[in-house]
């Protein structure tokens, strides 16, 4: 255990030596890198410059780039060799590269295009393998430079210069050209003759990068290797400064003296220097402060001094005009930067790794003991506090004293009307501070233990909080401000959100920003009420990030920080996000002022210094220029006059930059006769338009700042032609069809008529057949009718016929019966008893005649459709006098009246009647008579 803990006190007091190490503070202008992948050339490039239009020019690896601050292009050399030197003059970009010279010009569609110089000077001698390093201006000649002549193009022509030695550099010295060699010193021309101007041995051997006038009578001569010397009336002394011995170190290779005197030393090994007149160094731009690269191959400095670095590896552009400068921390040892404080003309910075100071020499120093997340720094009543994760200290001498173990010291804000008295926002809710004879007594006030990000008093006895994450609340204390009296929720009282609300106090009014926008505190409705001036002047999704102490408020935007006002945006000073973009804590952004014109903003790698009051208020935002029109993927010229598409397959592209714009977009707009569309913004300044409807359409183009501003408009018109069908040709082919057609339908409409004329024509033939069959069918029916008529006649007559028999028999039947009973009772008045027998006989006979049946039978299946064969099928078991019984009632004849008939009693013919129900299977209460009549 104890070796266990050995180790860990050993650890720690090795992290503690590491980081109270001393590190360099490493302070630079705002840099932007550009890579091999944003603008898809070579690695290395050797020259860089600007032209009078705004457009970057870069000597590269595989050829000319061009960069419009939005767009690069590629420009290649006809041999596609590398481009060692350039050159922007008259609207030209003169090169030199392998065994080769001349110049790119713009042609009528927008292209460069390369003209060599050297092949329209065939007299012109080009050693082998030589190489065109340096182009500068000399008057108004063109000097290019190789290691091992001068050619000097002026008026369409070509003057050679050879010193049979190695030609290290060419500078213009108050019009006179000065050509520095390896071995022969300095050279300057005169009479169209290069002749010696300074010898001196410490210069042999020695690259000399740059010859310049130091003042009226001294040059400064740059090496390579050996420093820089002063050449005062051909004494030549080592220039004892600061920068000499810096540039031996890291090999200078660029040198450029800027306006206000101040120079700029690029070096191989450790990116450029920035020193003032006398060699003092101001600024090391490098990689370890945000250079992409450390060896700088080509620099440049336009008129509003911004520097543009060609590197090993990249190109660079480094903004000296800006007044601010950032801390980058490479390393990553800082951290992420929560608070910075100027105590004592001390800078003090609060990270997430501890507690930071600079120092007399420009150092950044770790205070021992000060290790975890620091959320606060504030003086007060001339002591510096320190907010930290493991609670409150007071800094003195650049030591820490632990005042006050709650932990988390958020905030910490004066009670109004109080002396002495503070109250801190912590991890565990509020905390009072107060000064009693020197000494600071510290107590928690009770009552909540939320944790308090935010605090901002109404008024002397009532504050606000917030909750880190979610919530709000109104806090009332004691007059001794010993303990919380009352914590009131408002979450409910009107806050659109209780999610990360921040509190501010802005002329006497309680303001509030959630994440769906302002709000303020109303006191007389006890609640919370939207703030129509802020969500209307800085926008809903703005917030303040400024502390207290600062007279203009600072405000977070979407594309910016806003120092200023709310009432007046004309004044207000804008710093786009691309000075700090993707390097602010989000919800941690924190302004806070160094002296009365430096502000600084905390980066989560570092910090940024600002000077407000030199920042420019407005970006000039300038209008659009045509760069380049293709049609059908086929450029054109940008003579925009008559630009016409064709109808089929058209498509335009229209390609448009702003290169003295800054951090701009494109806003366009493209309308007809029929179309007029909103505005739509372009990113990379490249339109395109396909299928397009025939007509003129008018496109309307304007640049639009980082802060919405916006330029005046670039206007041009274009045409899509009529297709064929709507042309003269079309007009031709229409009539022409339209005569085809007339004819046609004139010959189709005569044929319709005649095939109308036979149709009715058939139609009347069919109509007068359809009538004379329909006629016919009517006679015949009627015949039909007439016969049915006649047969019913003839089956009444029948039947009135068969009656009349059957009444006959009936009749004829009664009167046999009545003789036989006559006969029967004078029985014993016969003698002849056979003779009586016989005749008796002969009476039954008459009565049962078979043939007077048949012939009824007949006559009867002749009335009722054959209904004995029918009535037989359907009931076999039906005997001769059951068939004649179903006739008779068939015939609607009575019991009384059938019994003759069949020489029986009517009983007999009831008993018959029974039993021939029950043969056809009618029912007790079926009616046998019913049956009969209805059978079919």
């Amino acid at each position: 255990m104890r070796f266990a803990n050995n180790i860990k006190y050993l650890l720690c007091f090795m992290v503690a030596v590491l980081i109270s190490q001393l590190m360099q503070a490493q302070y630079a202008h705002y840099i932007n890198n550009y890579t091999l992948y944003e603008y898809k050339a070579g690695n290395q490039n050797w020259d860089i410059a600007k032209s009078a239009e705004g457009k970057l020019f870069v000597a590269n690896n595989n050829g000319l780039l061009e960069f419009d601050g939005i767009n690069w292009n590629l420009w290649e050399m006809p041999n596609k060799t590398t481009i060692r030197s350039l050159l922007v003059y008259q609207n030209k970009i003169y090169v030199g590269s392998y065994e080769e010279f001349g110049y790119f010009s713009r042609n009528n569609k927008g292209a460069l295009k390369y003209t060599s110089l050297l092949s329209a000077h065939k007299k012109i001698n080009v050693s082998k393998d030589e190489e065109y390093w340096q182009i500068i201006l000399l008057g108004d000649a063109v000097v290019f430079r190789s290691f091992l002549n001068i050619h000097i193009y002026k008026n369409g022509k070509i003057t050679s210069h050879n010193l049979s030695a190695t030609i290290m550099s060419c500078d213009v010295i108050n019009e006179k050209l000065y050509v520095s060699t390896l071995d022969n010193g300095i050279f300057v021309l005169e009479n169209q003759q290069l002749k010696p101007f300074f010898y001196a041995e410490k210069l042999k051997n020695a690259r000399i990068i740059s010859v310049t006038a130091k003042n009226e009578a001294q040059f400064l001569i740059n090496t390579a290797l050996r420093g820089s010397y002063l050449l005062d009336n051909n004494n030549l002394i080592p220039w004892d400064t600061e920068i000499n011995q810096i540039v031996k170190k890291h090999q200078l290779n660029k040198f450029i003296q800027l306006p206000n005197g101040n120079m700029l030393f690029g070096t191989i090994k450790n990116g450029i220097y920035i020193t003032d007149n006398s060699g003092n160094i101001l600024f090391n731009i490098n990689k370890e402060t945000g250079l992409i690269n450390n060896t700088v191959l080509g620099q440049f400095v336009s008129e509003n001094n911004e520097l543009w670095l060609g590197l090993d590896n990249g190109i660079a552009f480094v903004d000296l005009n800006t007044p601010s400068y950032f801390y980058n921390d490479i390393s990553g040892k800082l951290g992420a930067v929560y608070d910075i404080i100027s105590y004592k003309n001390t800078i003090y910075i609060g990270s997430n790794t501890g507690l930071y100071f600079i120092d007399a020499y420009n150092k950044l120093q770790f205070i021992e003991g000060s290790q975890g997340q620091v959320w606060n720094l504030k003086e007060i009543d001339g002591d510096l506090f320190c907010g930290h994760n493991n609670g409150t200290y007071l800094v003195t001498n650049n030591t820490l004293k632990l005042i006050s173990g709650y932990t988390g010291g958020w905030v910490i804000n004066k009670v109004p009307e109080q002396k002495n008295t503070y109250v801190q926002g912590t991890y565990a809710g509020l905390v009072s501070f107060k000064k009693i004879n020197g000494e600071w007594q510290v107590k928690h006030l009770g009552k909540t233990t939320i944790p308090a990000r935010f605090l901002v008093f109404e008024d002397e006895h009532t504050a606000w909080i917030s909750h880190a994450n979610k919530g709000l609340y109104r806090v009332k204390f004691d007059e001794n401000y010993e303990t919380i009296t009352e914590i009131k929720d408002y979450n409910k009282k009107g806050l659109w959100s209780d999610y990360f609300v921040r509190i501010y106090k802005l002329k006497n009014t309680i303001a509030f920003h959630t994440i769906k926008g302002w709000q303020n505190y109303e006191s007389l409705m006890d609640s919370v009420v939207p703030y129509n001036l802020l969500n209307e002047k800085i926008g809903v999704d703005s917030y303040i990030i400024s502390e207290e102490n600062i007279p203009e408020i600072a405000y977070k935007t979407e594309n910016s920080i806003t120092f200023g006002s709310f009432l007046n945006e004309n004044e207000n000073i804008l710093i786009p996000n691309k000075y700090f973009k993707k390097r602010l804590i989000t919800g941690y952004e924190n302004i806070s002022k160094i002296n009365d014109s430096t502000f600084a903003l905390n980066l989560y790698d570092g910090f940024m210094f600002i000077d407000a009051v030199k920042f420019s208020k407005k970006e000039s935002i300038k209008t659009p220029i045509l760069a380049k029109i293709t049609i059908n993927n086929q450029a054109i010229s940008l003579d925009t006059s008559n630009i016409s598409l064709p109808f089929r397959n058209n498509s335009i592209a229209i390609t448009v930059s702003s290169p003295f714009s800054k951090d701009h977009s494109f806003e366009y707009k493209l309308s007809s006769l029929h179309l007029n569309p909103p505005w739509t913004e372009s990113k990379n300044g490249v339109l395109e338009f396909s299928n397009l409807a025939d007509g003129t359409y008018h496109l309307t183009i304007r640049t639009i700042g980082y802060n919405k501003e916006k330029s005046p408009v670039l206007s041009l018109q274009f045409t899509v032609l009529s297709p064929w069908y709507k042309g003269t040709i079309g007009f031709i082919i229409y009539v022409f069809i339209f005569i085809i057609a007339s004819a046609v339908i004139y010959f189709l409409y005569k044929k319709k008529i005649r095939k109308e004329q036979n149709l009715l024509k058939l139609m009347f033939e069919e109509a007068q057949k359809k009538l004379l069959e329909e006629r016919k069918q009517e006679n015949e029916k009627e015949i039909i009718r007439l016969k049915n008529e006649s047969l019913k006649n003839e089956i009444k007559l029948k039947s009135k016929q068969l009656a009349n028999t059957a009444m006959t028999l009936v009749k004829k039947n009664e009167t046999l019966l009545h003789l036989k009973d006559e006969l029967l009772s004078n029985k014993n008045n016969f003698t002849n008893q056979y003779s009586f027998k016989k005749f008796i006989k002969q009476i039954d006979n008459s009565i049962e005649h078979v043939d007077g049946w048949e012939l009824f039978e007949y006559n009867f299946n002749q009335v009722h459709e054959e209904f004995f064969n029918k009535l037989k099928a359907s009931y076999p078991a039906l005997t001769h006098k059951d068939l004649k019984i179903c006739a008779y009632l068939r015939m609607n004849m009575s019991s009384k009246e059938i019994a003759p008939l069949l020489n029986i009693s009517i009983r007999g013919v009831e008993t018959n009647r029974y039993r021939l129900k029950i043969k056809l299977g009618i029912s007790k209460e079926g009616s046998l008579r019913g049956f009969l009549q209805n059978f079919n």
